[in-house]
């Protein structure tokens, strides 16, 4: 007996059942493929979390330096700014010892230092993550005290950043320098009591632009507005 195959019919039946499915499934894959970047990312950043703590600790309350400011990193040697006193509380590598060894941190690796939705530099050194700027400033004669600085649960430590830069604020819509909302609008935050969350880069500008008019939230949301008394430093 001859077999019989599919008629064209059958065949562009089967093909639009395909499709379909394929149309159903794929957001819900993408979806999930972000959850699950994100969750990543938060991982990274409460490992951050745990690293200032611990460094508090040690160092007698006093947190690192956060770094430079307003333009892309390109200062990485001194030892007392995050990313080179953190990574040895985690037993990792510090910062400038990576780039020395020709490691630098780059978008696709699996580590710290990556949130697996940042964009990589064309240029530079990349940084996924940032400090709080308004702490531990470069221009303040001593760094900020863990125990100095109010309620930890609310304080910001550090937060998803532009690639290159290693310090954040959510001081106006154009500021290079914002927090990176590349989480389905959402910013990983980490807090100085080392607990991450995902905050809405709207909350997250909103809520700064009431504590630079001196105002509060209620409840506190997020605080990143701090400057070590008497320092010279007014803000951006």
């Amino acid at each position: 007996m001859r077999s019989r195959g599919f008629t064209l019919v059958e065949l562009l039946t089967v093909i639009g059942i395909s499709v379909a499915l394929i149309g159903l499934l794929l957001p819900a894959l993408t979806r999930a493929w972000a959850a699950s970047h994100q969750l990543s990312c938060a991982s990274n950043l409460h490992q951050w979390g745990v690293a200032v703590n611990e460094y508090a600790l040690e160092w007698q309350q006093w947190l690192p330096r956060r770094g430079q400011g307003q333009q892309p990193t390109t200062s990485i040697t001194r030892p007392d700014d995050w990313f080179n006193a953190l990574p040895t509380t985690l037993h990792e590598t510090q910062y400038m010892d990576l780039v020395a060894a020709g490691q630098t941190p780059r978008v696709g690796d699996r580590s710290i230092w990556i949130c697996p939705e940042a964009p990589d530099v064309q240029s530079g050194y990349l940084f996924a993550y940032g400090m709080n700027m308004w702490l531990s400033t470069e221009i303040a004669a001593q760094p900020d005290r863990m125990d100095r600085v109010g309620p930890i649960s609310t304080m910001v430590f550090m937060a998803d950043a532009p690639s290159g830069y290693c310090s954040v604020l959510p001081y106006s819509a154009s500021a290079a320098f914002n927090p990176a909302a590349r989480h389905s609008g959402r910013v990983n935050v980490a807090f100085l009591d080392g607990h991450v969350t995902a905050v809405l880069g709207s909350e997250i500008a909103a809520t700064f632009a009431t504590e630079i008019s001196g105002g509060t939230t209620n409840p506190p949301l997020l605080e990143m507005r701090w400057i070590v008394p008497n320092s010279a430093w007014p803000g951006p």
